[in-house]
């Protein structure tokens, strides 16, 4: 089973619909007790890094979360869920992330139009299990107005110009973030939620692969 995780900041049906469209089955799940019986787990997220913090440790998700991802079980951060892997973040401040990944979440440069909303190329610059059945500068939907920025590159697999060129994906080992919409980037958004739930289904049958 695939948890979709419900910590009040995220677009959870259509990121569970998505899943469906995929050929997955994923669940909507609120406790930390469901979310380690997952296979897979999704950390999904819309609005402030401040808040979506606060409220993972207000409903105990961080302990949870860094346990499944230290068990190697797949974890998917989408939008604010990819930026809270990384270790804080300067909107509103300076706020610990969960800090599964080295890097700072910046605001978007001076001089653009925030938020950066609609539809970008991703440059993919190295393998990502997601990306199967990606080709090369594919478009896909963002609606964000801060970026990640890591002094891990072998981190990035893929990037998006606006301004600068950001990570729009990253991925390592088990953990895998992505700046844009999945649920919202028709067909080849739904081929990615179909190569997680691929990995996710693999790691059931063949665990440690």
């Amino acid at each position: 089973m695939i948890a979709i995780i419900d910590y009040g900041m995220g677009n959870l049906r259509s990121v569970r619909k998505g899943f469906e469209k995929a050929g997955w089955s994923a669940r909507v799940v609120h406790s930390a007790e469901e979310v380690l019986t997952a296979e897979g787990v999704v950390l999904p997220g819309v609005g402030a890094f401040a808040n979506a913090m606060e409220n993972l440790r207000n409903a105990r998700l961080t302990g949870a979360i860094r346990q499944v991802i230290a068990e190697g079980r797949p974890f998917l951060g989408i939008c604010l869920g990819m930026q809270l892997l990384f270790e804080a973040s300067e909107e509103w401040g300076f706020t610990g992330g969960l800090g599964i990944f080295p890097g700072v979440v910046k605001r978007l440069p001076a001089g653009l139009k925030i938020p950066h909303m609609g539809w970008n190329n991703v440059f993919l610059t190295r393998e990502n299990p997601l990306t199967e059945g990606i080709a090369q500068n594919s478009y896909f939907y963002f609606v964000h107005s801060y970026y990640v920025d890591t002094p891990d590159r072998d981190l990035i697999s893929g990037l998006t110009p606006y301004g600068l060129n950001f990570a729009s994906m990253v991925a390592r080992k088990n953990v895998f973030g992505i700046q844009f919409h999945p649920e919202k980037s028709s067909a080849l958004g739904l081929q990615i939620l179909k190569n997680f739930g691929g990995l996710v289904a693999k790691n059931v049958n063949h665990p440690g692969d």
